[in-house]
């Protein structure tokens, strides 16, 4: 790196571009999505002419994007067949019923799938076998879900298929080679399994750390240890304040609900649950706000006795002896009470319940939220969605099991007669098994052998055309292929050089150690406030930089990026962590107290096996 390196007109606006970018992911709360930001940055490269307009959306046709497709198809392709009930099974049978063979069984196992998929994937895979788990062993889920979690996060480091940063660095590597100076050689990609000795030692340190560690880290809440409580009126009355029983109510021609519709009748004061209509010739469950009220019309609503009679006299309506309208819609085989978790990416975060229309469309009653251990329970329809909600919903078992998928929504509620496909489970293990024997075995791009096991989950019916495409999560496919061409631009402009060149001057001559853990804590700082992604795009090729002026390996200070921005335990930002923070009923204290310890030892053992291997 020559020390005369000065800023040009063009690398002024790339360090501009990058604060904007840096602070839009800091501050998605304001309500831009980051995959609108990187759009944005995406569009801002080509107006500035950054990036040739002939390059500009390579990055949708990357080997990263293109992978991260495949590896959402291939994971939606095991979940749909059933596989993930079998390996409850065996759990169970394999670990008894105690905290201290389930932990590491359930968390080991997690962690190995993550290595294959997405940790989030995997993550979403296992909530409702955990749950179910939790159920049978009367263990709580908090104890299980937060050691699930974390070791689902360094699995997703076994391989480079696992994390979605993982999957960019050969990408961000190719590119930084094309800026070489003269005389540097070439960096080589990794191979899949070129990290694997890396994640094999962090999640059996994950899987220790919380044997020995977890009883006095990991909070253990009772109320909310399993699915099967979940179905009980008790553990609805004492959890969320969902009481009393379900009752029916015929409109009389006096009643002023007459001509309302159901989603005013809802906000009257101490108007109960409304959770079923007839006013048609079939009784329904999930009645739409707008459904209207008519003479004759039957209410099927729950609540206690006293509440429901006190709405019913003061709205001129007669309560019934007995269910003989609804009574075969809340039959328990039928039918209950769930809950249900909102994932990262869901189209519904920002909505209002009342918006998302949970109702018309999914045939769910959200009746209470729990965000972050808060319980609401009133005012539900204009509570904004936000990650990690838990909406405790009623519905039939049928309409939950089409919630269960889509992928805006993870069910955590075991359900019954779950609709699969177990009889496909053959040609899901043999065409992922073909996709693993080709990365493995072969020269194809690790694109092309992703691509090979999604398409044979395709024409095999494991999965419809449409089930693909709904398994995967767009938003991230447009973040990350928007932020390639941000690398990019920092490479070919000398802007990634230009800060490697004033971070050394702040740093001076430190050992090579030293300087790894500079890159590693702020990598770590980067991924607790914005996108992993966008970190490791930002930080890579200045890593890259760091490395040449300093006679570094580049191809090892670029992983250790990679790996790093997979150090989010401290704060629920990381999206596993969002996932399991509303069934487990965390509060953002038990992450810091457990995940502090561990991101220490997540450095500390990630270092020091990076550098045995390079």
């Amino acid at each position: 790196m020559e020390s005369s390196l000065t800023l040009s007109r063009d690398m002024i606006l790339v360090l501009l571009l990058l604060g904007l970018t840096i602070t839009l992911f800091v501050f998605e709360r304001l309500r831009l999505r980051i995959d609108v930001a990187a759009i944005c940055i995406l569009v801002l490269l080509g107006l500035f002419g950054l990036v040739p307009s002939d390059e500009l959306f390579m990055g949708f046709a990357s080997n990263a994007v293109i992978s991260i497709i495949a590896v959402m198809i291939l994971g939606a392709g095991l979940d749909r067949t059933g596989v993930m009930s079998v390996v409850a099974a065996w759990i169970l049978k394999i670990g008894g019923k105690t905290e201290k063979r389930i932990v590491p069984l359930v968390s080991g196992t997690v962690g190995g799938i993550s290595g294959f998929m997405q940790n989030v994937g995997a993550t979403a895979l296992f909530l409702p076998v955990v749950s179910r788990i939790s159920a049978r062993t009367r263990i709580s889920l908090s104890r299980l879900l937060m050691p699930m979690g974390f070791c689902a996060i360094m699995g997703g480091t076994m391989t480079l298929v696992g994390s979605s940063p993982l999957i960019l660095l050969n990408d961000l590597i190719e590119d930084a080679n094309r800026s070489l100076p003269a005389g540097a050689g070439a960096m080589e990609a990794f191979h899949l399994f070129s990290v694997t000795p890396v994640g094999i030692a962090l999640l059996i340190t994950g899987i220790g750390y919380f044997l020995l560690f977890g009883r006095w880290l990991i909070p253990a809440r009772e109320e909310k240890s399993s699915a099967a409580p979940a179905k009980t009126k008790a553990y609805f009355a004492d959890v969320y304040g969902i009481k009393g029983n379900v009752y029916e109510l015929l409109v009389t021609v006096d009643s002023p609900l007459v001509g309302m519709k159901i989603g005013d009748a809802e906000k009257l004061e101490g108007a109960p649950l409304m959770l079923a209509i007839r006013n048609t010739d079939e009784p329904r469950l999930a009645p739409p706000a707008d459904e209207m009220i008519w003479v004759g019309t039957i209410l099927g609503v729950m609540g206690t006795r006293n509440r429901v009679g006190e709405f019913a006299l003061k709205n001129q309506c007669r309560v019934q002896p007995r269910l003989r309208t609804f009574g075969g819609l809340f039959n328990p085989s039928r039918g209950g009470i769930s809950e249900v978790v909102i994932p990262p990416g869901s189209k519904l975060i920002g909505k209002t319940v009342g918006e998302a229309a949970l109702r018309q469309r999914y045939g769910i009653s959200v009746l209470a939220v729990n965000r972050r251990n808060d319980v609401i329970n009133h005012g539900v329809r204009e509570q904004v969605l936000e990650v990690g909600d838990c909406l405790v919903s009623h519905s039939t078992w049928r309409d939950l099991a089409g919630v269960a998928n889509e992928k805006d929504f993870i069910v955590a509620t075991d359900i019954p007669q779950e609709e699969q496909r177990p009889h496909k489970v053959p040609h899901a293990l043999m065409f992922f098994a073909i996709a693993l024997f080709m990365i493995i075995f072969t020269d194809f791009d690790l694109s092309i052998s992703l691509l090979v096991g999604a398409l044979g989950m395709v024409l095999t019916r494991v999965l419809s055309m449409d089930e693909a495409y709904s398994a995967v999560s767009w938003k991230t496919v447009f973040l990350l292929a928007s932020l390639i061409p941000l690398g990019q631009a920092m490479n070919d402009t000398g802007t990634a050089a230009w800060i490697a060149q004033r971070i050394l001057g702040i740093l001076g001559d430190i050992p090579a150690f030293a300087m790894q853990i500079v890159l590693a804590l702020l990598a770590t700082l980067f991924s607790l406030v914005m996108s992993n992604v966008g970190a490791t795009t930002i930080l890579v090729p200045i890593a890259i930089s760091i490395a040449l002026a300093t006679g570094a390996n580049p191809a090892m200070y670029a992983l250790i990026i990679a790996l790093s921005t997979s150090n989010a335990f401290i704060i629920p930002t990381h999206q596993v962590n969002a996932l399991i923070m509303g069934p487990g009923g965390y509060r953002v204290k038990d992450f810091v107290r457990a995940g502090s310890p561990m991101s220490v030892l997540f450095l500390v053992v990630m270092l020091l096996v990076v550098n045995c291997l390079f």
